[in-house]
């Protein structure tokens, strides 16, 4: 790739932002010790508070002297090593990453007692700020991280974890609160609020600050235009805007209609449902994990691992000609994932039977060219059938989760609800069937454009 430096001449001009980053990482230390240094008043939490105090300060040096050294010219003492990197880039392919999320979320969510501790919090923070330091210093994750366009990206990352940190915090206050037969926090804060002047203040401060943002973030950052564009020559990889890569990283995984207008439908259509399929009249607010554990997982999980992490794997790891890269590997144009896909009535007939594919006849016309379609997908809808009409039924006789949800919600909601779950859970069954079997449709008709 053409605007490569060479690896001294990068470091060199990385000494002062490095720098600058480590700084600001080791300010945001002391402050938070110094803040621990002042709420520690009280007798029963006031050693604990000083000796986590002392750690940040520790912390807060360290940082500082990354900074020193950054500033010093030496970047190439905080460099990662290229067996380290080389290691990382075999590490993070799209399975490992999907299933090393899934797990992340799945221990986050059954220790989520100990992971909303503030400094537990802190300290993951910390952890991520340094390797986010650390591999700036790598030319290939620098030339993505700071790409104008994906500056907000990275942002975003991190006021995403805060919020969803703090959510589940307040949750888990709550549900101990409610363990010990105590009300919410939020039934408690009961003073009553005027629109004028309180909350129009509020919000005029908040605009005041946000407009300051924003033009300090237009002058510090070069805006991404690229040249006009031409017919004859499109960028590669040629990118959606970021809202939008989630659905662009879909369209790997199914054809356009279903991953351009079904899903996205549904989606709609199952948060208009959910006023009317869920009956549980716990955790209305106040914020709540325990009482409303399947609603929080399944919209963490669909949230998180169904929408997030497409949208960072489009961005971060789609390169040219949408090959999978790693985090520090060089996008080279030349790079094809050798992948040969095949369709699910492909497996069946030929490699299990055998025998080749039914096809209609050239002169078929009408019910007799349908039903030998029918009969060359039926493993595929056969399948599917099995996937939406017995899988419930399944699932509410195994599972006591589900046997309840089926009490709670009756028949016809219940199957709408699950119906809706399935339909959420085909896009990492099929992206795990395309990263393991490069299976590309599991319903492949052609001839009347119907794909899935």
């Amino acid at each position: 790739m053409h605007g490569y430096l060479t690896e001294h001449e990068f470091l060199t001009n990385a000494a002062r932002p490095l720098g600058g980053y480590f700084a600001v990482v080791a300010v945001l230390n002391a402050l938070a010790g110094y803040w621990l240094i002042r709420s520690a008043r009280a007798p029963t939490s006031g050693r604990s508070r000083r000796r986590a105090a002392v750690l940040w300060f520790l912390v807060a040096g360290l940082f500082a002297g990354l900074s020193a050294v950054a500033f010093a010219g030496r970047t190439d003492l905080l460099a990662l090593p290229q067996e380290l990197r080389s290691t990382v880039n075999q590490l993070l392919g799209p399975m490992s990453i999907c299933t090393g999320s899934l797990v992340t979320v799945l221990v986050m969510f059954w220790l989520r007692g100990f992971f909303v501790r503030p400094s537990v919090a802190w300290t993951l923070l910390n952890l991520a700020l340094l390797f986010m330091g650390l591999s700036l210093t790598d030319q290939d994750f620098a030339k993505i991280v700071t790409k104008p366009d994906n500056i907000a990206i990275v942002s975003l990352m991190f006021l995403l974890g805060y919020f969803t940190w703090l959510s589940a915090y307040k949750a888990v206050q709550n549900d101990r609160r409610l363990a010990r037969g105590e009300e919410p926090l939020e039934k408690l804060d009961s003073d009553t609020v005027l629109v004028w002047p309180d909350l129009v203040y509020i919000e005029l401060i908040c605009m005041v600050i946000l407009t300051a943002v924003l033009i300090f973030w237009a002058v510090g950052v070069t805006a991404p235009l690229e040249e006009p564009a031409s017919a004859v020559r499109t960028p590669n990889p040629s990118k959606a805007p970021w809202y939008f890569v989630g659905l662009q990283e879909m369209l790997y995984y199914f054809d356009p209609w279903m991953a351009g207008v079904v899903l996205p439908g549904l989606i709609i259509f199952g948060l208009m449902a959910i006023p009317y399929l869920d009956r549980n009249p716990r955790g209305n607010g106040y914020y709540t994990i325990q009482e409303r554990r399947f609603a929080y997982f399944t919209f963490q999980f669909g949230f998180l691992l169904l929408w997030i992490m497409l949208i960072l794997m489009g961005t971060f790891m789609r390169g040219p000609n949408w090959s999978f890269f790693g985090l520090y590997e060089p996008w080279d144009v030349h790079k094809v994932t050798a992948q040969n896909n095949v369709t699910l009535s492909q497996y069946f007939w030929i490699d299990c039977l055998g025998i080749g594919l039914p096809q209609p006849a050239a002169e078929a016309r009408g019910a007799a060219r349908l039903a030998m379609i029918l009969l060359r997908e039926s493993p595929g809808l056969l399948l599917l059938l099995a996937y939406f009409f017995l899988v419930p039924a399944a699932l509410a006789k195994a599972t006591s989760l589900f046997r309840d949800l089926r009490q709670s919600l009756g028949r016809n909601r219940y199957l709408v609800m699950t119906t809706l779950l399935l339909i959420m859970l085909l896009l990492p069954i099929k992206m795990v069937a395309r990263w393991t079997g490069n299976l590309q449709y599991i319903v492949a008709i052609p001839e009347y454009f119907l794909n899935l």
